[in-house]
């Protein structure tokens, strides 16, 4: 009894989101808004049907101009031809299981088209490895020719980082992740630290938001709803998520490098994904872009060479054998205060913080505060970079 209660629950629950969002998309003009918050909340969108009518106004893409047809000349001396062959080559796993052959076969050929137009329209653009696995999602979700609208304009404007010639802004948004890590959790953050993982673990999830790593392709759209309704960092934060779930793991791990890459590289299949968008959410609102920027930019301040040349004079004019001397005392005497002050005074300022700013916000409040950040962004994503 009670279990069908709970399938009714979710039923009822289910069409009266199916018809919010079907009044947000009559609205005139449309509610994007609105759309966002469903897109982020409970569920996402729910079916492939309604993505392929919201995912277009969360990119403001035009129905009624999408890119014509590819013809046979785009694959003709086309430098990026040989290496997007053997990817999607590679990717028969990214396919629904049990699928005809032919039809599969029929859709890599698509995939390939949409990946090498896109590059042709936008010469700009650098491919990447792990860019179809991005690419093929759309097609399996919206059919080719709207895929190739949607990756377009995701492709010029999400992931614009991602394909410059160099991985350098890729590099420094991975940075990120262990910033938003240590401002959550500064234990899990100096192990990792200790074990000099890095971040590599987390590039291909950042590169194909999660749709090289995920086996289900129903956790994988869930997450593109949500990562396409927020602003465009969002999966940096949902992969710091990862890692803080996983932090018992992660702590009862050998600290060196090649145990703690190897248990990270391993993505769990189970995770809880509604509650980590949520929060992931919550570290949005607690901890934006704009301070992570201002950390990572002071933290680079601090490692060049002008921060240091004063303190390099410093020490120079300080290099007579007496004073040297006096100076390893004074230096030995003030880390034994401080190691004494440490071993009685836990990191416990950050959480305190934290729970006072209200670490478990309600989905909600959460989400309307991602949606606010996403629309700030958005007249701006409109009124400067949409011609």
């Amino acid at each position: 009894m009670q279990q069908g209660g709970e399938l009714l629950e979710y039923n009822s629950k289910k069409k009266r989101k199916v018809a919010e969002i079907c009044q947000a998309l009559n609205t005139d003009p449309i509610d994007v808004a609105a759309l966002r918050r469903m897109a982020i909340s409970e569920g996402g969108l729910l079916t492939d049907e309604i993505r392929c009518k919201v995912w277009p106004k969360l990119l403001n893409v035009k129905m009624d101009d999408l890119p014509p047809a590819p013809g046979q000349e785009l694959r003709e001396d086309n430098e990026d031809y040989q290496q997007v062959l053997l990817d999607v080559r590679r990717s028969l796993r990214r396919f629904p299981p049990g699928m005809p052959d032919e039809q599969r076969e029929g859709l890599q050929e698509e995939l390939i088209d949409i990946i090498l137009q896109v590059l042709q329209r936008n010469p700009q653009l650098h491919y990447y490895q792990g860019y179809h696995d991005i690419v093929v999602t759309f097609l399996l979700v919206v059919g080719e020719r709207l895929a190739t609208a949607l990756v377009e304009k995701l492709s010029t404007h999400h992931l614009r980082d991602f394909m410059d010639p160099t991985m350098d802004n890729t590099k420094h948004i991975l940075n990120y992740l262990m910033l938003i890590i240590d401002q959550v959790n500064p234990e899990l953050h100096d192990f990792m630290q200790s074990a000099e993982v890095g971040t590599i673990f987390a590039l291909s999830w950042l590169i194909t938001w999660f749709g090289h790593v995920l086996a289900d392709f129903r956790h994988v759209v869930r997450l593109y709803d949500f990562f396409l309704a927020c602003h465009p960092l969002m999966p940096i934060y949902f992969a710091a998520v990862i890692v803080l779930y996983r932090e018992q793991e992660v702590l009862d791990c050998e600290c060196d490098m090649a145990s703690v890459h190897h248990l990270l590289s391993q993505i769990p299949q189970d995770l809880p994904y509604e509650t980590l968008i949520s929060r992931a959410g919550d570290l949005f609102v607690q901890f934006p872009p704009s301070e992570l920027a201002r950390k990572a930019a002071q933290q680079r301040a601090e490692r060049t060479a002008a921060s240091t040349f004063k303190d390099f004079e410093l020490a120079s004019a300080q290099q007579r054998p007496d004073t040297v001397l006096r100076q390893r005392i004074r230096d030995r005497l003030r880390v034994e205060e401080r190691t004494k002050s440490i071993l009685t005074k836990t990191r416990t300022n950050r959480f305190v913080k934290l729970a006072v700013m209200g670490l478990t916000v309600a989905l909600g409040a959460a989400a309307l505060a991602v949606v606010k950040s996403a629309l700030e962004w958005a007249p701006k994503f409109e009124l400067q970079i949409f011609p």
